[in-house]
C-alpha cells in the first residue's frame, strides 16, 4: 500500500491535513510503508543516529588539532569560549555545534550524512541547539529528524542533494532547508509553517557554488555550515511569524534544480573554480599534492 506516499512538498502537505497528522508522522507512516519496518524499528533507528549527532558535537569540540590538511580544526571550540557578542544564545550554540561537527567530518570522526557529508553539521546543530535552549525531550528531537528527512526526500526527488550535481545550493542549501522545517516543527509550528521555513531557506541559497579548496571537504565547507546553521533559524523564525514565500514550494525546488543545470561545471564541486583557483587557493592546493608526493 501507498497510502503515505508523497513525491512533492505539496503532496506531504496534503497528506497533513488530510490524515491531521504533524509531518514528521506522516514521513515515520511513509518509512513504515517502503520499509516494512515496525514504527518501534523505525525510531530505534533514529534514536541510534542521534547519539551519533551528539558523540560528533563533542567530538568536534574537544579535539581541537588541525585536518590531516591542516586547513581546519579548532574553530569550533574558539567560537564556544569567545565572549558573545552580535548572537544570540540559539544561534551562537547552533553555529558552534555545525561547525563541530562538519570539523569532525574533516577529521575522519563518524558523522551522520544529512543530507551529505559536507552538510552534515547544519541539521543536528539546529535541532539540538533549540532543543537544548528550549529543553524540549529526546523524543521531540527524533521527531524534528523525521521532518528533516522528509523535506530532504523531497527535494533529493525532485532536484538534488550533491554539489557535483546542483552545486552547494544542493547541499547546504537542502539540509538548511530540512534544518528550518525541523525547527518550526519542533516549536509548535504548523505543517504549512515547516514547509515555509524550508521554502524560504532554499529560495535564499539559490545560486551557491560548491568550490572546495583542493578538493577537501574542509574550505568553506566547515565554515559554511556554520553560516547556514544560523540561516536555517532566520528562516523558522521568520515562518513562525506568518510570513510566506510568494514563489510556491515546489517550484522553488524546481528552480534549484534549474540553477544547478545551468551552472558551470567548474562550480560543482570540481575545485576548477570559485575560491579553489585564488591564488591561495590554488597555493594549497600546490602544497598538498607537493606533501603527497613526497609520502
Amino acid at each position: 500500500m501507498n497510502t503515505y506516499e508523497y513525491k512533492s512538498l505539496a503532496e506531504l502537505l496534503d497528506l497533513t491535513d488530510k490524515y491531521t497528522l504533524p509531518l514528521s508522522k506522516v514521513v515515520i507512516l511513509r518509512e513504515m510503508e517502503e520499509s516494512e519496518k515496525t514504527e518501534s524499528t523505525i525510531l530505534d533507528i533514529m534514536d541510534k543516529r542521534l547519539d551519533v549527532f551528539y558523540e560528533s558535537i563533542q567530538t568536534g569540540l574537544h579535539d581541537t588539532t588541525q585536518s590531516v590538511s591542516g586547513l581546519v580544526g579548532g574553530d569550533a571550540a574558539r567560537l564556544a569560549t569567545a565572549a558573545s557578542i552580535l548572537l544570540g544564545d540559539v544561534s551562537r550554540r547552533a553555529a558552534v555545534y555545525a561547525l563541530a561537527i562538519n570539523e569532525a567530518n574533516a577529521k575522519m570522526f563518524r558523522i551522520v550524512a544529512c543530507p551529505t557529508a559536507g552538510s552534515c553539521g547544519i541539521v543536528p546543530a539546529v535541532i539540538l541547539a533549540v532543543a537544548e535552549e528550549k529543553k524540549y525531550e529526546r523524543p521531540s528531537c527524533i521527531q524534528a529528524f523525521f521532518t528533516a528527512a522528509g523535506i530532504g526526500a523531497v527535494i533529493a526527488r525532485n532536484a538534488c542533494v550533491a554539489g557535483a550535481v546542483g552545486g552547494c545550493q544542493a547541499e547546504c542549501g537542502t539540509a538548511a532547508a530540512m534544518a528550518a522545517a525541523a525547527v518550526v516543527e519542533l516549536c509548535g509550528g504548523t505543517p504549512v509553517q515547516a514547509v515555509q521555513a524550508a521554502t524560504l531557506c532554499l529560495k535564499n541559497v539559490l545560486g551557491l557554488v560548491c568550490d572546495p579548496v583542493a578538493g577537501l571537504v574542509e574550505v568553506p565547507c566547515v565554515k559554511r555550515n556554520g553560516f547556514f546553521a544560523v540561516h536555517a533559524l532566520t528562516a523558522a523564525e521568520m515562518a513562525l511569524a506568518g510570513i510566506v514565500s510568494v514563489i510556491p514550494p515546489d517550484e522553488v525546488v524546481s528552480a534549484m534544480y534549474e540553477i544547478g543545470r545551468a551552472m558551470p561545471v567548474s562550480l560543482k564541486e570540481t575545485s576548477e573554480g570559485g575560491l579553489a583557483r585564488t591564488p591561495t587557493g590554488k597555493a594549497i592546493s600546490e602544497r598538498l599534492e607537493k606533501a603527497m608526493r613526497e609520502q
